[in-house]
């Protein structure tokens, strides 16, 4: 990374952002005037609305209708330090995105309440850096090092909404009279600034609707998960294609893969990748990823691609790395097919959303209990008791969408003990997993760990499995692997 910045360690106020070592001491006014001219007029003036224009002026219409008379913020979050001075990757919040199909940082989206009813939405935004001052080469964020930011009327264009300088946000907020609800824990400065004029109890059901809102996906986010599974079935099919039938393959080499893969077709990962062999898989959230996946053993791998518009999959397929299971996998693994089968039968509009979970849960306990795991207690009064769960550990699935774990604070009532819609996504996932110090199972099962996890839309029919381009029988398995390494 470059460090030729200007510095001048005696100027204090100097409103662009300087590096204390840098090798430039100072800026000479020549050099001032000369960075002042010659730079040809680059205003897009061209640009259509982004696709998603007009689906996020829908939101903002439903969630306008939900508050009227309000002052609504939606910040899209500040970037957050990696290490001294450089930052991780920027990610805008959720709710924002939802609403404007924007990721500028800094940036925040406000539902201005008219005396009529309704609301004017502006978007405060970082303008072009200004070439006058200087900023957009001396600060060490100006647009020579982090490259072009749109304008603001080229973002009135892009996204549908009139756009304003974001530096003008505090005095606006400053002004604001009347009930606020504020979208907390993004933006500390638009925090600070309403600190007086929200409540705690207005901003939780604040996010609490903008949760709920997103449990049906629209038209466009419906084809950009599609294209989520997509890229994700062919993120999986790279990773067979590396595995060494006699030889071990790293598990940060499958972590590798598969991201190549995410970073090809879309923004990244969605979270961060399973990519769990032998015991390791036994470990619900192993992404440590530092181990090896030899042959003869199982390997775990849980990844998702987020698209460019920040949707994710997130699918789940257990493999056996040299691509043969063995008697005792195979019978694993089969338990587990059959339970998420039984998870897939049970998601269709009108049914409630804990049916898939009871009815792949109930499944492994009827296999647990034929495995003698529950001794002489059967399998009714072992569900009831909740003693499967020292091997299934988790529920079996949950939404996805502009996040992996989607809508995460709608009301309950409305998620967990609500009712299955069309235009719903979610994922079923049921799993088993034998810790190999679990001294209650025989010892052969001890170290095995086996998810299979699918993307379901639901639909006015039934579903359909997003990810269904991933086999998910054992047999087509394991001769998906042998055509992809033929």
């Amino acid at each position: 990374m470059d460090e030729t910045h200007e510095v001048d360690e005696t100027d204090e106020t100097d409103e662009n952002k300087t590096r204390k070592n840098g090798l430039y001491r100072d800026v000479s006014d020549e050099l001032a005037e000369n960075m002042r001219q010659g730079w040809a007029d680059t205003e897009r003036r061209d640009l259509e609305p982004i696709a998603q224009a007009a689906y996020t002026a829908r939101r903002r219409s439903a969630l306008s209708a939900l508050f009227p008379g309000e002052l609504l913020v939606i910040p899209a979050g500040n970037p957050k330090v990696r290490a001294n001075d450089t930052d991780y990757p920027f990610r805008p919040s959720s709710d924002y995105v939802y609403l404007t199909g924007d990721q500028s940082p800094d940036s925040v989206l406000v539902l201005e309440p008219h005396q009529d009813g309704g609301h004017l939405a502006v978007a405060y935004l970082l303008p072009r850096s200004d070439r006058e001052s200087g900023e957009f080469w001396r600060d060490y964020h100006g647009e020579l090092w982090d490259g072009r930011r749109n304008s603001l009327t080229e973002n009135e264009r892009l996204l549908g909404l009139p756009c304003r300088d974001v530096r003008t946000l505090t005095e606006r907020l400053a002004e604001a009279t009347g009930p606020v609800r504020l979208l907390r824990g993004y933006d500390a400065g638009v925090d600070a600034a309403l600190d007086d004029k929200v409540t705690a109890e207005r901003d939780t059901e604040f996010r609490v609707a903008l949760s709920g809102m997103r449990l049906l996906k629209d038209e466009f986010e419906i084809a950009d998960l599609r294209h989520a599974c997509e890229a994700t079935v062919r993120g999986f099919e790279d990773v067979v294609r590396i595995l060494g039938t006699d030889t071990p393959t790293l598990e940060r080499a499958v972590e590798g893969t598969f991201w190549m893969r995410a970073r090809i077709e879309g923004n990244n990962v969605g979270y961060a990748s399973v990519c769990a062999a032998g015991p390791h898989a036994t470990t619900l959230h192993w992404v440590r990823n530092d181990g090896e996946a030899r042959p003869g053993e199982l390997l775990l791998v849980d990844a998702g691609v987020e698209t460019r518009n920040l949707y994710t999959a997130d699918v789940t397929r257990t493999l056996p790395v040299d691509g043969r299971f063995t008697p005792l996998q195979r019978t694993v693994y089969d338990a587990v097919y059959e339970a998420q089968s039984a998870g897939i039968a049970a998601v269709r509009p009108g049914a409630k959303y804990r049916d898939f979970h009871h009815a792949a849960q109930r499944v492994l306990t009827e296999h647990l209990a034929a495995w003698g795991l529950f001794g002489e207690r059967s399998v009714d009064e072992a569900y009831e008791l909740g003693l499967h769960r020292r091997w299934t550990l988790a529920g079996t699935g949950h939404m996805i969408g502009l996040d992996v774990h989607d809508c995460a604070k709608a009301r309950t009532e409305l998620y967990v003990e609500g009712t299955l819609e069309a235009g719903m996504v979610l994922t079923v996932e049921p799993g088993l997993y034998f810790q190999a110090d679990d001294l209650t199972v025989p010892e052969e099962f001890r170290g095995i760990g086996v998810r299979i996890e699918d993307d379901l839309l639901v639909t006015e029919e039934g579903s359909e499995n997003l990810s269904a381009g991933l086999p998910r029988a054992a047999g087509e398995v394991e001769a998906w692997m042998a055509r992809l390494r033929s």
